[in-house]
């Protein structure tokens, strides 16, 4: 009886200090394009006693939850770093179980009343080509059913990799200047942003790592020049509603100057 009580009151003052929070950052200014590097999945599994794989399920439940609570934040743009270049290379039967993840995840927007209410327009950002025809043909079909959404931006960095993509940028711009449709003198950074995969996005105000770790792991590496990063010390299974809040809030603390 007693540790009922005790819970209930634990939830209560949860439930508290998230309106207290939520009460003081609504009025501020809201990032415009959040990155979400999710990291800790598999460590949060083993901790458990849990297969890896069953880690990565619930960091997909997990993020369905968060991308909820950054739409009702009205957050434009979120940027999710699913499956690097590098983790491909991991063991076979935890790889071949995160396409399989990814493709049910691209399957899923088709018949997510979410999405298709919120307007939420879809985009795979990456190496694409490196993907098996099962997953590529999911994420086109999620693309062509939300081109014409313009409310939300999800994008979803899966075979992806920030040295790759500035390699691939510099190569189509290369390309160009080639054909004689660009000018030398007409490269400068702006130029070069229209090559990369998030041509069509701000760059990323916030970008969130989970986990502990304090690095960006080649998370868009080009657009967080001017970013503002927070590192937490969380698994991204546990992460809460307040821990997002708390980034946020963080965030409008800062005085960004754009190196002015």
């Amino acid at each position: 009886m007693l540790g009922f009580f005790t819970n209930r009151l634990i939830g209560w003052v949860y439930k508290y200090y998230e309106r207290r929070l939520y009460n003081s950052i609504k009025n501020g200014k809201i990032p415009r394009h959040v990155g979400l590097i999710l990291d800790g999945n598999r460590r949060w599994a083993k901790e458990l006693g849990m297969e890896p794989t069953v880690g990565h399920e619930y960091g997909f439940e997990k993020l369905k939850e968060v991308l909820q609570w950054c739409w009702d934040l009205e957050i434009e743009t979120v940027t999710v770093y699913a499956l690097s270049t590098e983790n491909l290379s991991r063991p076979k039967e935890e790889v071949e179980a995160l396409i399989r993840l990814a493709e049910r995840a691209f399957k899923d927007v088709l018949e997510s009343k979410e999405v298709h209410e919120r307007k939420v327009r879809i985009r795979a950002l990456g190496r694409l080509h490196l993907l098996k025809d099962e997953l590529r043909e999911a994420i086109k079909k999620a693309e062509e059913a939300t081109k014409e959404y313009n409310n939300r931006r999800l994008n979803v960095a899966i075979a992806y990799g920030g040295r790759a993509e500035i390699l691939d940028a510099a190569k189509r711009m290369v390309s160009e200047v080639v054909l004689g449709r660009l000018r030398i003198e007409e490269i400068n950074e702006k130029t070069f942003s229209r090559f990369l995969y998030t041509y069509e996005d701000p760059d990323p105000d916030l970008i969130i790592r989970t986990s502990g770790e304090e690095r960006l792991s080649g998370f868009l590496l080009w657009q967080s020049a001017y970013s503002e990063f927070c590192f937490m010390d969380v698994y991204w299974p546990e992460l809460r509603r307040i821990d997002l809040l708390r980034a946020i809030r963080t965030y409008q603390k800062r005085h960004r100057r754009f190196g002015a």
